[in-house]
């Protein structure tokens, strides 16, 4: 199951005060370049300020209410930067409880890693590692760097990078020899090839990776900074005609009005929040342990239309587990359970260690004492395992092989014996054959183990619009059962790495947006030509290269929660620019009749606020306009709740809630500012 990892508040004093100072470093005019909306707001306040210095120098003029302008000019530049470092420093407290995690490692760098069983090793900084070293970790020992095991196999505590307490198993060979720096071996012993230089771990990417510093805009995002840098010019030109008009008509406006009018006109609203939308959509990922390298697949997954998945160790666990044991006519289940834990005490694979794990829970047994019998250990060779105990000889392994034991072929075998070897062949599993002696007591059953929940969350893609396919290199038969188990919608058996890509061409080709979530090395292809390659934290290194987001909890449909956060990024960057553009209506009917009553008289009856005075009028617009940018925050950060419903129906809703809002919160805003700054003689 996954686990959703604590998000700093928003109002968490650890997060505001850095925030605060990033907002006046944030001041810089080379980094506000970045955002053409601030960047004018900022020059303009900077005009207004030198307009009131010279004002205050000279006495001509009105210094009171040109300094009230030029400072909430800057307050909303301030609010602006404001909303993007809260959104980075949640992003930076996360990234501080990793490194707080690091330590001054030191590694054990073997001396012969080209020799079996030897173990001679010295002692040097893990920093000292170079790509391709061979060390040796033990239980109790830091992994010192990311890297693939070569021999070994132990329980790794990995809760330092995914926040889960279960222990997991790492192995040579396989889909789970990917181990990661900086988690704590807590059994047995490993030999890692270190596969990264130091600085370059998984931990220092994502750690980098969080706090932002390669962080990109996104292809929607870019979209929409153009329109708001062309609605910004389009308002520039009309300000800059508008005093050509106030010259003509004999009205007098100053240089501060002017930039009142322009800075309120400007979207300076969803200017001051897009950044935070979509560094806070990056944390929300960061929340639900995943870590993306790439804020354009977080955009793409809120369009995804198909996901792939790797059956082995997405869909189902890494290896296949014992489910039920099968007796013969005569021997009783618990008979067989009790000849099972004892022929598997010896065999230290994970199929072994899950048929020990069945035994003891469904029958209630208990190991034998240390040192009762002779246990055989299992090999690849004789693929059997079993013990010799009180004259009895007991074998668990593959069917022929045990065959050969006992020495009869399958024909000579029991009828039900039989049966039940071709049942679970049949159905997709394993049979292993279990006998005392010369007598065959019964049959493992070894299957696919599908991961639990899965079906009821493939389900819930369904409802989104999603299409799930398991891809796996099994036989049609095996996948079809499996595919039936899961609840998926399709299945591609046989797949090659080769196939797998060719799939995710036809289906791009198509215009189709495609997720693939995959561990294994044969899955790195399709990772990296998916829109959304979500790779397993248990998985190989090659795998976690390929895609553009890493699931730390390793749960394969982390994509719903991948999906909705895609789609709040585009609903509230929407909802936001919607609600920007509607609210200069109200501003409209603030500012324009106060530039030209005086001129002409009949532009009071557009004064439905009833605001005090022209002055009170555009600094009551100018204080709403700073002011609301803070009030954004947290739903910039929140983000816009997603419901799964059509495009219509979402427009619809957009323009009732943000855009008949935008409307209304203004001309409330505006005229409750009006009656403070009145009441306490601003004006």
């Amino acid at each position: 199951m996954s686990s959703k990892a604590a998000t700093p508040s928003v109002f968490d004093p650890a997060i505001l005060g850095p925030a605060l100072r990033d907002a006046l470093v944030k001041l810089d005019p080379r980094q506000l370049m970045r955002n053409p909306v601030i960047f004018v707001t900022e020059i303009v306040a900077l005009l207004v300020t030198a307009l009131w210095a010279q004002e205050m120098l000279t006495g001509i003029g009105a210094p009171a209410f040109s300094g009230q302008i030029a400072a909430w000019l800057w307050f909303t530049v301030l609010f602006a930067n404001f909303a993007e470092a809260v959104a980075e420093g949640r992003g930076k407290a996360q990234a501080e409880s990793l490194k707080r995690g690091r330590t001054d490692l030191f590694a054990k760098k073997l001396l012969f890693p080209e020799r079996d069983g030897e173990r001679a090793s010295e002692v040097i900084p893990a920093t000292a590692l170079k790509v391709g070293d061979v060390v040796l970790v033990e239980a109790g020992d830091i992994i010192p760097g990311d890297g693939e095991v070569i021999a070994g196999i132990a329980s790794v505590n990995e809760s330092a990078i995914t926040g889960e307490s279960a222990p997991v198993i790492r192995e040579s060979g396989g889909d789970r020899s990917a181990v990661t720096g900086g988690t704590q071996v807590i059994s047995d012993w490993l030999k890692v090839r270190i596969t990264t230089r130091p600085g370059e771990s998984f931990v220092d990417r994502m750690i980098a990776l969080i706090e932002g510093a390669k962080r990109q805009k996104t292809p929607n995002e870019i979209a929409l900074s153009i329109l708001l840098s062309g609605l910004t010019l389009v308002f520039l030109i009309a300000v800059v005609t508008l005093y050509g008009l106030a010259l003509y008509s004999g009205t007098d406006l100053s240089v501060a009005v002017l930039a009142a009018l322009l800075v309120t006109l400007i979207p300076t609203t969803i200017g001051g929040l897009l950044s935070a939308i979509g560094i806070a959509g990056m944390d929300r990922l960061i929340g639900f342990n995943v870590v993306a390298t790439s804020g354009r697949a977080v955009e793409a997954a809120g369009d995804v239309d198909t996901l792939l998945l790797d059956k082995t160790g997405t869909i189902t666990f890494g290896n296949r587990m014992a489910s039920e044991f099968v007796p013969v006519e005569g021997v009783s289940e618990q008979e067989l359970a009790q000849a099972v834990l004892l022929a598997s005490l010896a065999d230290e694979t994970a199929e072994g260690r899950s048929i020990v794990a069945l035994a003891k829970s469904d029958y209630g047994l208990a190991e034998p004492a240390a040192g009762s019998g002779r246990p055989i250990a299992f090999s690849a060779q004789t693929r059997i395992s079993g013990i010799d105990i009180d004259g009895r000889e007991i074998r668990k392994g593959a069917v022929d092989a045990v065959l050969r034991f006992v020495g009869i072929d399958k024909r000579e075998a029991p009828a039900e014996f039989n049966a039940a070897v071709d049942e679970i062949a049949r159905s997709g599993g394993t049979p292993l054959a279990v006998a005392e002696g010369r007598w065959l007591l019964g049959v493992i059953h070894l299957k696919d183990i599908v991961k639990p929940g899965i079906k009821e969350r493939f389900a819930a893609l369904r409802a989104m619009g999603i299409k799930t396919v398991m891809v796996t290199g099994d036989n049609p038969v095996t996948a079809a059962a499996i595919a039936s188990e899961a609840g998926v919608d399709d299945f591609l058996a046989e797949a090659t790495p080769e196939q797998k890509l060719d799939y995710i061409r036809r289906e791009q080709q198509g215009g189709r947006l495609i997720a693939m979530c995959g561990d294994g090395t044969n899955d790195a292809p399709a990772l990296a030509q998916a829109d959304v390659g979500v790779a397993m934290q248990s998985g190989t290194q090659a795998a976690r290269e390929a895609g553009n987001m890493v699931d730390l909890d390793s749960s394969p449909t982390k994509l719903i929660e991948i999906v909705e956060i895609g789609k709040q990024i585009l609903m509230t960057r929407g909802s936001l620019t919607t609600f920007s553009i509607a609210n200069d209506v109200a501003k409209y009917f603030a500012i324009i009749p106060a530039l030209f009553v005086s001129t002409y008289p009949q532009l009071g009856a557009l004064n439905i606020m009833g605001l005090a005075s022209p002055q009170s009028a555009i600094l009551s617009a100018v204080i709403f306009n700073a002011l609301i940018i803070v009030a954004l925050i947290p739903l910039a950060l929140k983000g816009v709740k997603y419901r799964p419903v059509g495009a219509a129906a979402l427009l619809r809703r957009n323009l009732l809630v943000y855009g008949l809002g935008g409307i209304i919160a203004p001309f409330i805003g505006i005229k409750v500012v009006d009656l403070a700054v009145n009441a306490i003689g601003l004006i």
